[in-house]
């Protein structure tokens, strides 16, 4: 086996790790920050989610209904390879950040958002310009009883969140739509490695030992996204950060189902 490197997680307990709120955050660096006053953000501030040990694995869930938060290492790292073993209920909207602040809502998002509209293996600009890397959305297909039963590609004229070609034009490499779905494992755990290199981070992905995308955060063409400036927001390193998706409006339940939860487990890294 290639070496992983060191665990993060000791099967038993969350140490070495702690939690934060999913506040609302500016969608760029110097950008306008959120009203700290009103009601939802006060409730955000009141929980991390719900962050707990099952048999040997480490479970994400919202905390006070519709409201999510993240877990994040103490450490914080720079470059490394990551590895580890996911398996998320349908559907959940969740991810892990990596060269996150102190903050937890600033940072590179490797998505797992197993949802309607939802886009897995990609990346996100978390407060670093809401970019979004991807090259397809994936759907679910139902029984007749309605019970979720695999993975699809979902239909364009369906969509929830449109993937555009400036969305493509992100990404120095991308899985094909049919390979992803050959290699991706439903109701069961997959695994990932992700590889963050660089002072401007090339980020690599791969799903279950194939390789699933890349982008080079140094050439990335979006509005509002400046190098520079993500880079003395985030730091040379950051931290580590597993999230838990709040509800909002527009998709409600459709975006973290009422009781589902996302599981981590196996989790290496390994300094570069």
């Amino acid at each position: 086996m290639a070496d992983r490197g060191r665990a993060l997680f000791d099967g038993s307990t969350l140490k070495g790790w702690h939690t934060a709120p999913r506040l609302p955050t500016s969608r760029y660096p110097g950008g306008p920050e959120p009203d700290a006053t009103t009601g939802q953000y006060r409730t955000a501030q009141s929980t991390g989610g719900a962050w707990s040990v099952i048999d040997g694995v480490i479970t994400g869930a919202q905390g006070i209904r519709g409201y999510g938060g993240y877990l994040l290492t103490d450490e914080k790292f720079a470059d490394f390879e990551l590895s580890y073993d996911a398996r998320p209920d349908w559907p959940v909207d969740t991810g892990v950040l990596v060269r996150t602040t102190a903050r937890a809502t600033q940072g590179f998002q490797i998505l797992l958002d197993h949802r309607k509209s939802g886009a897995i293996g990609g990346f996100y600009g978390n407060g670093i310009s809401g970019f979004h890397a991807v090259s397809f959305n994936v759907d679910v297909l139902r029984d007749g009883g309605g019970k979720p039963q695999k993975l699809i590609l979902e239909k364009p004229e369906t969509t929830l969140e449109p993937v555009s070609d400036a969305k493509r034009a992100l990404l120095g490499y991308a899985i094909e739509p049919e390979e992803f779905l050959r290699i991706w494992r439903w109701d069961d755990w997959n695994t990932f490695l992700v590889r963050c290199a660089g002072e401007y981070p090339v980020l690599t992905t791969w799903i279950n030992g194939v390789k699933a995308y890349e982008m080079d955060s140094g050439k990335i063409d979006w509005p509002d996204y400046d190098k520079a400036s993500v880079a003395a927001l985030l730091g040379r390193a950051g931290h580590i950060a597993l999230e838990v998706h709040d509800n909002d409006p527009g998709m409600g339940d459709g975006r973290w189902a009422p009781g589902a939860v996302c599981r981590w487990k196996n989790m290496y890294i390994r300094e570069l």
